[in-house]
């Protein structure tokens, strides 16, 4: 394609020649032939300096292309593997990240459920105390009753005797003593 481009130029700059030429000749009275000679003088002196200019000038153009088109495709491959190792640490990134967000889920739910238990638990333990201490105080108080009921009954009964101690020494007589005695005695004989 080059070669085309090249070529192209140098046809069109001929014939550019050509016609600043013919121009050229009309306004002086030259001779044509000279014209011609000095015409196609000027043109191989051009189609040389064109030629070594395009051979010398060429290749380091197209060395420096060439080496641009490897540094731009090697950019782009660069470019190319970058994107791809990005992709793929976000996607190892996003993986992991929705790894943990179930496993935050997860131990969220989990504790959710140990502290229910635990709540749980613990209202059945104090539920329990509570019906513990319930009979503990039922059973304490059954006893207080009972002792208190004790206490009374003696103190009844002391207080009994010692009030039919008073009534029987106000009121039993040396005579009824003796003859209390003697009922004693004679209705234990009969039983003997």
């Amino acid at each position: 394609m080059n070669k085309k481009i090249i070529s192209s130029t140098a046809a069109l700059l001929l014939i550019v020649s050509a016609s600043v030429a013919v121009a050229a000749g009309d306004a002086h009275h030259v001779d044509s032939g000279v014209l011609i000679k000095d015409f196609l003088y000027r043109m191989f002196n051009f189609a040389v300096t064109f030629g070594l200019l395009a051979y010398f000038v060429t290749k380091p153009i197209r060395k420096g292309l060439a080496g641009r088109r490897e540094g731009i495709e090697k950019a782009l491959k660069e470019a190319q593997d970058a994107k791809e190792k990005a992709e793929a640490r976000y996607a190892e990134y996003d993986e992991k990240l929705t790894k943990a967000s179930a496993e935050i889920d997860d131990i969220y739910a989990s504790i959710k459920r140990e502290g229910e238990l635990e709540r749980d638990r613990i209202i059945a333990e104090a539920k329990e105390m509570a019906e513990k201490i319930s009979q503990d105080a039922e059973k304490a108080a059954s006893r207080e009753i009972a002792k208190a009921k004790a206490e009374l009954r003696q103190e009844a009964t002391n207080m009994a005797i010692e009030i039919a101690r008073d009534l029987l020494t106000q009121k039993v007589t040396g005579d009824d003593q003796k003859r209390l005695v003697n009922e004693y005695i004679q209705k234990v004989g009969e039983l003997h």
